[in-house]
């Protein structure tokens, strides 16, 4: 069995490689000085091993895998009503037009369930587990779509909307918690990226499917989409008893040796004295409290109680509303931005749609793979800063179009702002799609992830309601102009980010307590450790 492909080597970074004066440490510590940011945590992944294609790797493999399946169930509503709207069958059906007050019901009204039902997802998650918690969520999913694809009154479809989102909120309260909880340290930040990028996992088939199904000459043009929404979930329902129950989970509800088992099996390759096991053991039982606030459901008020939690929660916050509204709700609209830039046909239009999903997976699933290479804080800095820049690009080339005029425009410009829309997506994707779920999840301490990941689906529900209500108003009033908001906006969180973004990379969750609790969590986040690193591989003396 080779090694796992994950090394330690990704959650260090190496600022500094040395070789120590000899009378500086004590000779049998001698070899070379590492930059880390957590010694224990470095020296424990140096000797402990988990085999890449182990029984328990490939089971763990599939528990992620799973979870990632309810990001495919909220990534194929994304993308399937930009398609659907401009159908014919579906408009001779419900006649909302393609934007104003009617598309932004049947739109907003998925993001108002998935608000209503933050508080129940976090009730579901802390009592009765992150699995049960993504049944119970797929199984409303499958609820609104029947509700959805039965009815043939806008009141109805959007009914069968609101149950989705309430079910959609469930499944993203516990999917994104049960990967961070299950995820060796060094693993963390790919199996909870990969996660959320099952959104695409959803939105490309539901970009094809929108545009195969455009063919039929029937209701089943815009109903088989919908009924395909239910797939990902129809699998989740039974693949949860499959899989292994969330540690930090079973290790609140006073279940300690399941929690020890799970660490010893999936996190130290079967042997329970691996260092790594000892120390995420000992920082469990350091750090977990067993009568903390998941026990009350109604209790949110540990979320702002001191600075540690104000700091934590200011993190949710920010990738919550950053997430959500930066330009990318823009998609749910790609039909009416592509009309404006001279694309008319419906046909044109799903298939430039099709593209628009492949490179935004392409540039999300990068930024997972690399997610634990790379500091969080500045990928969203620097990301954040250069989709203020492609939407600034997209936007100038498009007054040059409307100052010309539509007879006086060539296609080389269209071209060139389409191309800019399509590079802000792949940009945006690298830079928040992994992080969105990293984040939150990671900021939060265990008592408190379900409702901090509550009230985060709260924000993004609010942020999706602005995007999906003012969207279709603001791009029928103003057109093209709507654009110049973003990037405004995303130049300002450039900005937040540098100044109040805390760097949670190469460090245990628990370990980010005492992150949190020092005067500045910026400044402290960013300290290293120096660690000696001798000729064996062992690591010596700490600096």
């Amino acid at each position: 069995m080779s090694s796992s492909p994950y090394e330690e080597k990704d959650i260090v970074q190496h600022a500094e490689t040395t070789t120590p004066p000899s009378d500086s440490i004590d000779p049998a510590s001698k070899g070379e000085v590492h930059t880390v940011r957590n010694a224990e945590l470095y020296e424990a992944l140096k000797e402990s091993e988990i085999r890449r294609w182990s029984k328990e790797s490939m089971h763990l493999y599939f528990s992620v895998f799973v979870a990632f399946l309810c990001a495919c169930a909220n990534g194929y509503d994304g993308t399937l009503l930009t398609g659907i709207l401009s159908m014919p069958h579906f408009q001779s059906t419900f006649k909302t037009g393609v934007d104003g007050p009617k598309v932004s019901l049947i739109a907003c009204l998925y993001t108002v369930g998935q608000m209503t039902g933050a508080p129940l997802a976090a009730f579901i998650s802390d009592k009765w587990g992150r699995r049960r918690g993504m049944m119970i969520g797929a199984w409303l999913v499958i609820i609104g779509m029947v509700i959805a694809v039965a009815g043939e009154s806008i009141v109805s479809f959007a009914i069968g909307r609101f149950v989705l989102g309430f079910g959609i909120t469930v499944t993203c309260v516990a999917a994104p918690a049960y990967c961070m909880e299950i995820a060796p340290p060094q693993w963390r930040g790919r199996c909870t990226g990969l996660y959320n990028c099952g959104w695409f996992g959803g939105s490309i088939p539901a970009a094809l499917v929108t545009f195969g199904t455009n063919y039929m000459d029937n209701n089943f043009s815009w109903r088989l989409p919908l009924i395909l929404q239910a797939f990902a979930c129809g699998i989740v329902v039974f693949a949860v008893w499959f899989i292994p129950e969330s540690p930090r989970f079973l290790f609140l509800n006073g279940r300690k040796e399941e929690a020890y088992d799970f660490l010893a099996r999936y996190h130290g390759g079967g042997n329970p004295n691996s260092k790594l096991v000892l120390l995420e053991i000992a920082e469990f039982e350091e750090g977990i409290a067993l009568n903390g606030s998941d026990k009350r459901w109604w209790d949110y008020r540990p979320l702002f109680a001191t600075s540690n939690s104000r700091w934590r929660i200011l993190q949710v916050i920010m990738m919550s509303v950053s997430g959500q509204y930066s330009g990318n709700g823009l998609a749910y609209f790609n039909t009416v931005i592509y009309a404006t830039l001279g694309v008319k046909t419906v046909t044109k239009q799903l298939g430039y749609n099709v593209l628009y999903s492949v490179l935004s997976a392409i540039g999300a699933l990068t930024g997972a793979l690399l997610t634990d290479k790379m500091p969080r804080r500045k990928v969203l800095v620097l990301g954040t800063f250069a989709c203020s820049a492609w939407l600034g690009i997209q936007a100038g080339i498009q007054t040059v179009m409307d100052q010309r005029g539509p007879d006086n425009v060539s296609p080389s410009l269209a071209a060139g702002a389409l191309s800019a829309y399509f590079l802000f997506s792949t940009n945006y994707m690298f830079t928040y799609t992994p992080l969105q779920t990293v984040i939150p999840a990671e900021a939060l301490e265990t008592t408190m992830r379900a409702k901090g990941l509550a009230l985060s689906n709260v924000i993004t529900g609010a942020m999706g309601f602005l995007n999906q209500f003012a969207g279709p108003v603001a791009l029928g009033n103003i057109g093209y102009k709507y654009i110049f908001v973003f990037v405004a906006w995303d130049f300002c969180e450039a900005i937040l980010w540098y100044l109040f973004g805390v760097e949670a990379q190469g460090r245990t969750l628990e370990e980010l307590e005492w992150v949190y609790e020092q005067p500045n969590p910026v400044k402290a986040s960013l300290q290293f450790d120096k660690v000696v690193v001798r000729s064996d591989g062992t690591v010596g003396a700490r600096l």
